[in-house]
């Protein structure tokens, strides 16, 4: 079987602050409930993680990346993922920045992965799978659990990230989170947060396969098809199906991508999402507006059948995937085309997740980790939902937090009557969803790109 050779860059497409933040419950925070433990580990460390000149928006492009929980056997994903940041320089105009700025990742409390569960197993296996030999802990791209960020156009990035859910301690956390740090060109700390960087191994085939689950797809495989992956361990899937989630381009060998296949086999057997994808204990996708108990992903991508036929007839696996204006119409900015949502940018040049959340974990999430950057910007004290204050990135021409600003000049704690809209407007749509994607305010300059003060 013909092996892919990934020793160029994999791409892997599948791919803030308070101002005084209290200790407010979760309940408060998110009209969600978490346990005790969560609340301890997450949200004591909230803390204001900018400065008068920059704020930091970072996230994860995958919603939430599997991995396999062994590599000797049957491999459909490697130990990867991604981490995206854009710097914004506050002001009258806040804009989007890269330059004059290091900005570098570490993942919390883990710091390597050979040696947990049975994940040293890719390192081994690296040469046979991917076609590359790769030092411990270091990932396709030549990325490890720590280090400093691509400077691209408009953003920074980090991809092939190769984490695996276990913390160093051993404990086992598929919702681990990334510190981030920006400097300036002296060295100095100008802003920090904390995004999460899902993963997990919750492939879970046993429900069909049993518990030799690996062994046994492989073995119906060769009966159905005359292949011989048995005697040809480990066995990348995308070898001979097509995986954009691998950088490769095409159906492959077999004539179907692999996201067809697994689809369409898998359509007619009352397989369900969450058999096979993170899962009953993980619950990959967690955005409290966008989820249920069965992960509610048929309302986005459609049934397995649908997935498969699509795919059949021209879909682009990993790259032609839902659209947001498909629920959210009439509102500015959010028909993209043919973009999809995580390369998709907005109000001010930002990425749409720069707002709004990962993808699978739009704010707010049932997850508190994915609800960081919110409570940090917007204060604990407001209700977690998507970056939506003016202050955190526009500044006053007095150099005062416009944060405070807005406040002041729009009602503060008056009643509810004469607060914010109200007081310029007697009425206000209730598709309160247009803001701030509508804003086309120009400034005093006629620079559409800011408001005046």
């Amino acid at each position: 079987m013909k092996r892919l050779n990934l020793a160029l860059k994999v791409v892997l497409l599948v791919s803030l602050i308070t101002w005084g933040c209290s200790k407010q419950t979760i309940d408060d925070q998110t009209g969600l409930s978490a346990n005790s433990t969560e609340k301890a580990a997450n949200l004591s460390n909230v803390v204001f993680g900018g400065t008068s000149t920059y704020v930091v928006f970072a996230w994860n492009d995958l919603g939430m990346h599997c991995l396999n929980p062994s590599y000797d056997k049957l491999v459909i994903l490697p130990p990867y993922n991604n981490l995206k940041v854009q710097v914004v320089k506050r002001g009258k105009i806040p804009t989007v920045v890269t330059t004059g700025l290091t900005v570098s990742y570490a993942i919390d409390n883990n710091t390597y992965s050979v040696g947990k569960q049975n994940f040293g197993q890719f390192w081994t296996y690296a040469k046979s799978l991917f076609g590359v030999t790769l030092a411990p802990n270091i990932g396709l791209t030549g990325n490890g659990l720590s280090g400093n960020m691509k400077v691209n156009t408009g953003y920074f990035s980090a991809e092939g990230i190769p984490v695996v859910p276990v913390y160093d301690s051993g404990v086992k956390d598929p919702y681990q989170q990334a510190t981030i740090t920006v400097k300036d060109a002296t060295g100095k700390v100008v802003a920090t947060t904390k995004a999460v960087i899902p993963t997990s191994d919750e492939i879970n085939c046993a429900k069909c396969h049993g518990v030799n689950a690996f062994d046994d797809i492989l073995t119906k495989h060769d009966k159905a098809h005359g292949t011989k992956l048995m005697t040809s361990k480990p066995v990348l899937c995308a070898s001979c199906h097509g995986s954009p989630a691998l950088g490769t381009t095409g159906p492959g060998s077999s004539g179907k991508y692999l996201s067809q296949a697994i689809h369409g086999y898998h359509a007619t057997k009352g397989a369900g999402c969450y058999d096979c994808h993170p899962g009953a204990t993980t619950k990959c996708s967690r955005s409290a507006r966008h989820t249920a108990t069965d992960g509610n992903c048929t309302t986005c991508h459609g049934t397995m059948a649908n997935v498969a036929s699509t795919v059949a007839a021209g879909r682009i696996p990993w790259v032609g995937e839902p659209s947001c204006v498909s629920c959210h119409k009439g509102v500015a900015g959010v028909d993209m085309g043919t973009a999809i949502y995580k390369t998709s940018h907005g109000h001010g040049n930002l990425y749409c997740s720069a707002c709004h959340g990962s993808p699978h974990a739009m704010v707010p999430s049932l997850n508190v980790k994915d609800n960081y950057q919110e409570l940090q910007y917007q204060g604990s004290t407001r209700p977690v939902k998507s970056i939506g204050s003016c202050g955190i990135c526009h500044k006053s021409s007095r150099g005062a937090s416009e944060m405070g600003d807005f406040a002041e000049q729009h009602g503060g704690a008056s009643p509810k009557t004469k607060m914010s809209c109200h007081t310029c407007h007697t009425e206000v749509p209730t598709n309160q969803s247009k803001w701030p994607h509508a804003f086309q305010w120009k400034d005093s300059g006629g620079n559409p790109a800011g408001v005046s003060d």
